[in-house]
């Protein structure tokens, strides 16, 4: 995919963000350069993290879970600049590289619970283009978690939606830390 990445500004130049930023930063360990676009609509960039700061502080489920529900989305929809995020994040999470690598082999790998593996099935299967979910998934959600908690799960894999297709299709230029996770940690373990 060519990078059509627009603004190509830089984090001083949004000095009335810094406090998002700072805040970002201490959760991803870097800001990302979608963050940067989306500082060019300063409402856009208001309502996102707002949004983002709403389903990642819920505590319905586990961050670990809400990661690789992150990484099972951008996975299916085929965002690479989110598949990069989400694999950094899972490890930042605490999710083992070795688990994260398996995440495509999820249904028959011993590293994933027949839980995790129900979130994954939805989360696979809704974040293809047509969305593929049905009510099986949610039968089997619902012998595990909540109401609650699956409107937690669906809000992660809705979130990730919007950022698969804003990433994909602006371009969004990787960071170097996502990008060098990614290379130094997953490819080693079979990661393409």
């Amino acid at each position: 995919m060519q990078q059509t990445y627009i603004g190509g500004k830089k984090r001083e130049d949004f000095a009335n963000f810094e406090e998002i930023f700072k805040g970002v930063e201490a959760f991803m360990g870097y800001v990302p350069n979608a963050h940067l676009t989306m500082a060019e609509k300063p409402d856009l960039l208001l309502a996102f993290s707002n949004l983002a700061m709403t389903i990642f502080q819920s505590e319905g489920i586990d961050m670990q879970t809400k990661q690789l529900i992150a990484l099972a989305s951008s996975l299916s929809s085929g965002c690479k600049y989110c598949q990069a995020h989400t694999s950094h994040g899972a490890e930042r999470a605490g999710v083992k590289e070795e688990k994260v690598a398996e995440i495509l082999n999820y249904s028959e790998s011993g590293y994933y619970s027949d839980e995790e593996r129900a979130v994954l099935d939805l989360a696979f299967s809704s974040g293809r283009t047509p969305n593929e979910s049905n009510a099986g998934h949610f039968n089997e959600l619902k012998k595990y978690f909540s109401d609650d908690q699956i409107i937690d799960i669906v809000s992660v894999i809705s979130m990730f939606g919007f950022l698969n297709r804003w990433n994909d299709t602006l371009g969004t230029r990787l960071e170097d830390v996502p990008k060098s996770f990614v290379e130094e940690k997953l490819k080693p373990l079979g990661w393409s």
